[in-house]
This record gives C-alpha cells, structure tokens and sequence, in this order.
C-alpha cells in the first residue's frame, strides 16, 4: 500500500522521532522533512509523549523530563493551542497532566504563584476549571485576575471614549438645561450681537448639546462562544463585556455557549474575572441556540448592538442560525460577528456559514483588540457596518494582520 507524504507526515508526527528511518524510506530517495509548523507540532508533542515509550519507542529520547520549567509550560501551552483542533487539545492537556507534571504546576497553589500569567495559561486554567481542587481555586482566580486586570488597562480607555464619543455627537437640542448649553457654539455664533455700551454678549439664540450621559441608551448583548478554539476571544470578550457594564450609557447582557447556554450578566456587572471563571471552555458547539436565546431578550432593536463571538462551527441547526441571524439584522439590531478577538486577530472559522452571514449584511471580522473600539465605535454611530468591515480589513492588512 503506498501512502502520499503528507499521509507520511501525519504518520511521523503520531510515532515520534524513532519512525524516521523507516518512514523516510517509505518517502522516497529525498526522505521525509517536516515542514516548520510540522516541526513546532512534532516539538509539542514530543513534550509529552516522547521519553517513555508512548509514540516511538525511544525510551530517554527527547523529552522534557516528568516536569516543565515555567517558561517551557508557558510555550508549549500556546503551541498545543496554536497547532490542534480542541478535541485535540483536550486529549494532549490530559496527557499533561498524567505524564509530565502538569497537575503539580497548574493545580498546586505555590507552584502555581510562580507560573507568568499570560492568555494561554488563562485558557487553559479556564478548560480545566472543573479539576482544579479547593485549594487552587483561589489562587487560580488571582492569576486570571492578574490578566484581565492587563487587559482592561490596555483597552478601557479606548472603549470608553468610542462609546461616549458615538452617542454624544454634539448634536444640538431645543431642551433648555442650563447643565446642557454648548457655550462654545453659543459664544461663537453670537459674536455679531456684542454690545461694546454693557460690554457683554446678548444670544439670539443658545445651542445645547444632547444630554452626553444617557442612562442605558443602547442596549449591547456579547455572547461568547466557549469551544476550546476561541480561549483568546473568550477572555477578550469577558473582558470587554465588563468595560461595557461599567458604562451608565449601555445596558449590558453576556452570555456563554456551548451546546448549552449561561447568563453571564449579574457576573459582569461586578467583576470580569467572576464572569470568566463561570466559563467552561471545550465541547460542543450550538450556536443557533444561543442566539434563540440573545433574541429573546432584545426589546428595542433600533438601539441594540449584537456582538457575536464565534468561529461559526456550528454543530446545531445552520439553516436556523442564518434565518435567525437574518431576522435580528433586519429588524434594526446592529449585528457583527467576530470570527477571533485574539491578539494575532487571525480566525480559523467556517467560511461557508460566514459567506451567508456577510450576503445577509452580517460582516464577519478577524480582529485584533486595538481595532475592537473602532468597530464599537462605527456600530454605535450608525456606520455602514459593511463598510466599516472593509475599511478596518485594509487598515488591519496594512498593520500586518488579518481579517
């Protein structure tokens, strides 16, 4: 039976280093070489699984011991997500945690302390909530709080200022509120009506800003798709849907999903890190339920933004979901999908579902957080959300990333 290379390829990675002689004869005269990725996967892997005879058989091969250091935990976490699917990821953390150590460094309070929070480490706590003994909880919670703590810093002020900045136009009022007067519009177009004998200006007329501070104006509802691919957009999104409840001007719901649906909304009005820990990342994925559930709870449509966060990978019914999608847009709702809110801001996604997203006026985004205030922004103000989809893509490929 002959196999291509890339059946090949896919055999090495699963035996190890020890099946190169024999694979690369099966090759060919040129042999059998790994790719870059190849390699970062086989490196991955080899973490776990090489040294004891699991894949290859080489006992004492290229291991990384029974434990990894911090650093080694920090990359090897970010590859696994990088480089396989998240039925995958879930098989090779468990692998982890029973050959190499890991249940020690993620699941021990004082090794756990020493372990460099980042986003990877976050997602990963997040997957394995459910194993993490009473002990760790604590602790654990302070490390994805030293994270979200991070990431709010960097994006707050931005949100903020966009969402202010799209609901207070300075566009002018006939509401007589003193606490309202545009003193510099006023003074400016009043300048001709100076009297020099009372040496003072008498208004023809006064301007007056909208009221700037609008008790819940708009209403913005996230759902957050907590499949084990979307670890980054997740936390993101938690995040960003706690800087969103923070604001008098938006009133706020967050919700999660897998196959089932949880209101995150009381969690996110307090404390992102509350919110993040009431997700459970991995499993399946029913997209269309949890808009079922969005769309029940949109009242007025005209002032809704609906910020979906998902790779479309939908595993329940996608004729549904799109009618769905497609009823809440043309009821007047503000509607985006972002495919990953991920510091790269590269999705893996469906792109068939995506298509009939975008043909219906739903724009499907890649993006990067730096770029989310702009979207906010040009949601609240009533861009054209095509448009706004277009002008970021080409800002963002121009930044070197994607959409």
């Amino acid at each position: 039976m002959e196999y291509s290379e890339q059946q090949l390829k896919r055999w090495r990675l699963v035996l190890g280093r020890g099946a190169d002689e024999c694979l690369g004869g099966m090759a060919g005269g040129g042999g059998l070489r790994l790719g870059a990725e190849e390699r970062c996967m086989d490196e991955a892997l080899a973490a776990i699984y090489d040294g004891d005879g699991s894949r290859s058989g080489e006992a004492g091969g290229r291991g990384a011991g029974r434990e990894m250091s911090s650093p080694q935990l920090n990359k090897w976490l970010g590859d696994i997500r990088t480089y396989f699917e998240e039925d995958v990821v879930a098989v090779i953390q468990g692998d982890a945690i029973e050959r190499r150590g890991l249940e020690q460094l993620l699941f021990e309070p004082e090794t756990l302390r020493n372990v460099q929070p980042n986003l990877a480490l976050v997602g990963t706590l997040l997957s394995l909530a459910n194993r993490i003994p009473e002990k760790t909880k604590e602790t654990a919670r302070e490390v994805v709080g030293k994270v979200v703590e991070e990431l709010k810093q960097l994006l707050e002020n931005e949100i903020r200022q966009a969402v202010v900045g799209a609901l207070n136009r300075r566009s002018h009022s006939p509401v007589p509120r003193a606490d309202s007067i545009d003193w510099k519009a006023t003074i400016g177009r009043n300048l001709k009506n100076y009297q020099p004998s009372i040496e003072a200006l008498v208004p023809e007329r006064v301007f007056f800003f909208a009221r700037s501070r609008q008790v819940n104006a708009w209403h913005v509802i996230v759902a957050l798709d907590q499949s084990g691919s979307m670890a980054d957009s997740v936390v993101y999104g938690a995040v960003t849907g706690g800087i969103f409840a923070s604001l008098p001007a938006l009133d706020t719901r967050v919700v999660a999903f897998d196959t089932e649906v949880v209101d995150l909304t009381d969690q996110c009005g307090d404390d992102p890190v509350d919110m993040l820990m009431g997700v459970q990342l991995g499993g399946g994925t029913d997209i269309n339920k949890a808009v079922a559930y969005c769309q029940e709870h949109i009242t007025d449509p005209a002032k809704t933004l609906f910020i979906l966060i998902t790779d479309l990978m939908e595993g329940g019914v996608e004729a549904q979901l799109i009618r769905r999608m497609g009823e809440i847009k043309e009821s007047g709702v503000r509607t985006f999908c972002l495919l990953a809110l991920s510091d790269s801001g590269i999705p893996s996604y469906d792109e068939k579902v995506a298509s009939k997203l975008a043909r219906l006026g739903v724009p499907c985004f890649g993006c990067t957080p730096a770029k989310l205030p702009e979207l906010v922004h040009g949601a609240l103000a009533g861009d054209d959300l095509v448009e706004l989809a277009k002008r970021v893509r080409t800002q963002s490929k121009k930044a070197g990333s994607h959409l």
